[in-house]
């Protein structure tokens, strides 16, 4: 991981009192899916919203394409290219399937042809467009968040925890619309704490301990590494299916 769209050097960031991260370094290569990795307090959703700008950096600097963007607003992070699922899902209860992808279209109506793309993924968000938001299951919600965030091209998607809650069934929709946004050249940096859908979308890992990157490699690598699986995240790619 030599190179990359993004990247991260030294980055800390301290939220009141506490200091989450404590020097991360991360390059996350252009196209594919990077799997960011650890166990639960390791700071991987810190290190998404520091990227987002929802939190500063206290120190340390962020490239995207060779840009800083530390900082920057949200807002012109995500005009540069970025969108953000978090792991709440974030839609906006009180307004249609619809107008919330209409907001995430920004400059115009959805793109006809991506939209079909989108329900041809996630066909409930096409059964329900006219719907509120906040009367869609908790794996409809998941599917909607993703949708806002692919409606437009974006350099890169930060993606937090996608599957946790869904049906195996909304699983494998979202592994496969997972890998067709890289197919298209999108760059995907996803924590997940499923394991099997870590080894089946991502093609490079960075795993995470006490707000630093300890390891770096190749997902493939990792997955055939009980070992070190062990001894990175304390448990075995087999033990979670």
């Amino acid at each position: 991981m030599s190179t990359g769209l993004l990247t991260l050097s030294g980055v800390q960031t301290h939220i009141g009192r506490y200091h989450i991260l404590h020097g991360v370094d991360l390059t996350v290569p252009r196209g594919g899916v990077t799997m960011l990795l650890g166990r639960n307090g390791a700071g991987k959703t810190t290190t998404l919203r520091t990227i987002m700008g929802l939190w500063q950096a206290s120190h340390g600097a962020i490239h995207l394409d060779g840009a800083p963007i530390e900082k920057l607003s949200t807002p012109e992070i995500a005009r540069a290219g970025v969108a953000y699922v978090p792991e709440n899902m974030g839609v906006f209860s009180d307004l249609t399937v619809k107008e919330n992808i209409v907001l995430a279209a920004r400059d115009a109506e959805p793109d006809e042809k991506r939209l079909e793309w989108i329900f041809g993924f996630f066909p409930a968000l096409k059964k329900f467009w006219l719907s509120r938001a906040g009367s869609l299951s908790g794996g409809q919600k998941q599917m909607l968040s993703i949708a806002r965030a692919i409606i437009e091209e974006r350099k890169l998607l930060l993606i937090d925890e996608p599957t946790k809650g869904l049906s195996p069934a909304i699983v494998g929709a979202l592994i496969e619309c997972l890998k067709d946004i890289a197919r298209s050249g999108a760059t995907i940096l996803l924590v997940e704490q499923n394991f099997r859908v870590a080894q089946d979308v991502g093609q490079h890992v960075a795993v995470m301990d006490s707000g630093r990157i300890i390891h770096k490699g190749d997902m493939a690598a990792l997955a055939a590494d009980k070992t070190l699986q062990q001894s990175l995240l304390g448990l075995s790619l087999d033990s979670h299916q």
